[in-house]
């Protein structure tokens, strides 16, 4: 309604400007001139945002992704599993005080008020109680709700690098949770005008692109390939770079150190600081982090990641990546 109220404000005032550039001639020629085109020059900048904050919502709305036929059977092993996925990742956004009840704002926390980003309410209070496995999947997988409407924030995680049946997992966990909290207000995210001006114009990411491909974990352990799966669903690089070895400027803040640095620490500095949030040095890591989220994992967990941070490729030039 906001966006709807903003563009018939912007085509009223460029209509006016116009026809007030048109209604000049009491003025000397100079300053009719300079009127007239400073009338114009208004007015299309006002017709320019309405048409970015048009193409904007036509961008919003033009997300889509299969629902896939899916009946997920749950078993001890696939909710116990969902639960260590929820409690060290989903948690970061769904949870207070460890339940699910959803309501943070994400848009609060971005650099421009962009519009309101909620994280909904996942405990069967929330609307997945009436969504399909399909539609939980595809919510996870892809960043589309059940409505077929873009979850922009959920599409930018890497929640989409889940192996599939850790999706499943996290599906068994969400069905055997109890009903907690009040229920989001749907849907969780609308964009203002500004947020539909920049998304027009190209200034937003649009998502991990919609995929179908089947995702696959490697044998979990105490290894390189173990740990580097948790990195890929982690959300490690929208701060610390796309190959961890630091962020860059222009990206969304914060920039995060470049995390080869671990390779300076031992195991037990690593876990103490995951656990703690005090690094070997004795700094505070800055609140950003989810290192409360991190220190939930196993230590077995974070060995994996420590083994495969000390094993990052070589940084490349930025010409090479």
């Amino acid at each position: 309604m906001l966006i709807s109220a903003t563009l018939s404000g912007c085509l009223i005032l460029a209509a006016i400007l116009v026809i007030y550039g048109l209604r000049t001639s009491r003025f000397s020629r100079t300053r009719r001139k300079v009127a007239a085109g400073i009338a114009l020059l208004l007015a299309v900048g006002c017709v320019v945002a309405a048409l970015l904050m048009v193409r904007g919502l036509s961008l919003f709305y033009d997300r889509h992704a299969a629902v896939p036929d899916l009946h997920v059977t749950s078993t001890p092993a696939r909710i116990a599993r969902g639960q260590e996925i929820v409690e060290t990742f989903c948690g970061a956004c769904h949870a207070r005080d460890g339940v699910l009840i959803g309501g943070r704002d994400i848009g609060k926390d971005l650099p421009l008020p962009i519009g309101s980003l909620v994280a909904p309410n996942l405990t069967p209070a929330g609307a997945i109680a009436n969504w399909s496995d399909g539609e939980i999947y595809r919510a996870i997988r892809n960043g589309v709700d059940a409505d077929g409407r873009w979850l922009m924030i959920m599409s930018l995680t890497n929640a989409s690098q889940l192996a599939d049946e850790d999706v499943k997992s996290v599906i068994a966990y969400l069905r055997s949770v109890p009903p907690v909290g009040p229920t989001t207000q749907m849907p969780p995210d609308q964009l203002n005008p500004l947020g539909a001006a920049m998304l027009g114009a190209g200034m937003l990411p649009r998502g991990h692109p919609v995929s179908e491909k089947v995702i696959l974990a490697p044998t979990r352990g105490v290894n390189v390939a173990w740990g580097q799966y948790l990195l890929s669903y982690q959300d490690c690089n929208a701060c610390h770079g796309a190959d961890l070895h630091g962020g860059v400027p222009g990206q969304l803040p914060p920039i995060g150190p470049d995390l080869a640095m671990v390779s300076a620490w031992s195991l037990q500095d690593f876990i103490t600081t995951m656990r703690t949030g005090i690094d070997p040095g004795g700094h505070q890591i800055m609140e950003p982090m989810p290192w409360r989220i991190l220190a939930k994992m196993s230590d077995q967990d974070l060995e994996a990641l420590f083994q495969a941070l000390i094993h990052l490729p070589a940084a490349q030039p930025p010409e090479a990546q």
